[in-house]
């Protein structure tokens, strides 16, 4: 099928380092002595424990109930004792109460974890609460619960799904992996996606720097019959992101402050497919994903199928240790990662990537005052001024920042990459959304 090229306005050319760990299978990273699984992994209602200290668990029992519909639970990933629950510190900063489970070596399986013969004949909303109920969420990075997304109001059908495999992130790997090692279950997940959506049209997005995926997936699709559309995707970054997704492939345009769903279309990653179809096909939770660990800093980069709530300690050790001049780890990718300042803190379902950089890669000058040069407004994905805001935001001018969108800021970080003055654009609006949104619930009440 001959596809018309389509692309999204903006975005940047970072280095992409994707060569130090693409050509690494996934390899099993051992069971850590215990594992730290907090109550908060996904956007939306924190979870809230249902064990006890001294509780034993298997893997994929249940600790923690999800608190509404906006809300998951979360689970053992290794069998044991329950012996803490306490704040420990999180990747996306901040402590968050958290589950500490000590490992009693034997990898119980819960046994609700079966297959299911003829799973794909479920009716919806038994394939939705399954997916509820293993505690899926966004695995890009978003993290939000995935049966919300697969549950839009009756006056929004979804008419288009597109399966998100740009993984446009510096470094990362594992989705790319996925795609070479578990092509068929991701495949059925989208089937059963679309079977739950009642959506006739499907795209899957894959950046043209992962040509072996392309052309995997393609014979997949063929093979099968399905009726799917594999779009070679321009490298471009922010590609990934859901809205500009829909616009390169849809050529559709989210409205400012609106979803996917406002122009019928509905997008997960190719982590989520995977897990949907563990979950709809075998009643597996969500206990393990695939975690990219690279970056200069560390001796070995690999892609590590790791427990949830593994501490970061383990997958670094296991990848040979960080040099001598690693100045800097990240909880994701350089783009929108976040700054750890303990490797303690735990993988959860949204940790895609484990970043060591040394002091070269992580180098960040001190800005400098802007030069109105306009780059930054060239590169916004989102249609923004992001030197307009960043002033604003400066001078504490929130109803301002309000008006200039600040909300619609995806934290991509494009208008910080291109600054030749190195504003730390991301710093402004991070705290600048978190104000605005402030100020709105000042005003509500």
């Amino acid at each position: 099928m001959i596809f018309k090229k389509l692309t999204f306005k903006g975005g940047v050319h970072p280095p992409e380092n994707k060569e130090l760990a693409e050509g690494q299978a996934i390899e099993v990273l051992p069971l850590p002595e215990s594992v730290i699984i907090p109550v908060q992994q996904h956007l939306g209602a924190p979870a809230e424990p249902i064990v006890d200290i001294g509780d034993e668990v298997r893997t994929g029992d249940k600790v923690c109930e999800a608190k509404g519909f906006v809300s998951v639970p979360s689970h053992a990933s290794i069998s044991g004792k329950v012996t803490k629950i306490e704040k420990r510190p999180h990747p996306v900063g901040g402590e968050i109460l958290s589950i500490i489970i000590e490992n009693d070596g034997k990898d119980e399986l819960s046994p609700s974890i079966a297959p299911i013969s003829n799973y794909f004949a479920q009716d919806v909303e038994e394939m939705k609460k399954k997916i509820q109920e293993a505690g899926l969420a966004g695995m890009g990075g978003a993290a939000f619960p995935t049966h919300v997304k697969l549950s839009p109001p009756a006056d929004k059908p979804i008419d288009t799904f597109i399966l998100n495999g740009a993984e446009c992130e510096p470094y990362l790997t594992a989705d790319h992996r996925l795609m070479m090692e578990r092509s068929n279950e991701i495949l059925e997940g989208v089937r059963i996606i679309m079977k739950i959506l009642a959506c006739k049209t499907g795209y899957i997005g894959i950046e043209k720097n992962k040509p072996d995926a392309i052309a995997l997936t393609q014979k997949l699709v063929n093979d099968a019959g399905d009726k799917l559309t594999v779009i070679p995707l321009n490298v471009k970054y922010p590609q990934g992101a859901e809205k500009q997704l829909i616009k390169a492939i849809t050529n559709r345009r989210v409205p400012a402050g609106g979803l996917p769903m406002d122009v019928g279309c509905l997008v997960h990653n190719v982590g989520t497919a995977k897990a949907v179809y563990d979950a709809v096909s075998s009643n597996k939770p969500l206990y393990e994903r695939v975690v990219t660990v690279s970056g200069r800093g560390i001796n070995q980069s690999k892609n590590l199928l790791v427990r949830i709530g593994t501490p970061f300690q383990n997958l670094i050790d296991f990848c040979g240790g960080i040099t001598e001049d690693t100045v800097k780890v990240i909880n994701g990718g350089p783009m929108m990662g976040i700054a750890q300042y303990t490797l303690e803190v735990p993988v959860t379902k949204g940790t895609s990537g484990i970043l060591a950089l040394t002091r070269a890669e992580a180098k960040l000058p001190e800005p400098e005052p802007c030069i109105r040069c306009a780059r930054c407004v060239d590169a916004c994905p989102m249609n923004l001024l992001p030197n307009t805001l960043a002033r604003v935001i400066e001078y504490q001018l929130f109803d301002e920042a309000h008006k200039l969108g600040v909300l619609d800021y995806i934290e991509c970080g494009s208008c910080a990459f291109v600054c030749p003055s190195k504003i730390r654009h991301i710093h402004h609006f991070k705290y600048g959304k978190l104000e605005v949104n402030k100020m709105l619930k000042s005003k509500a009440a």
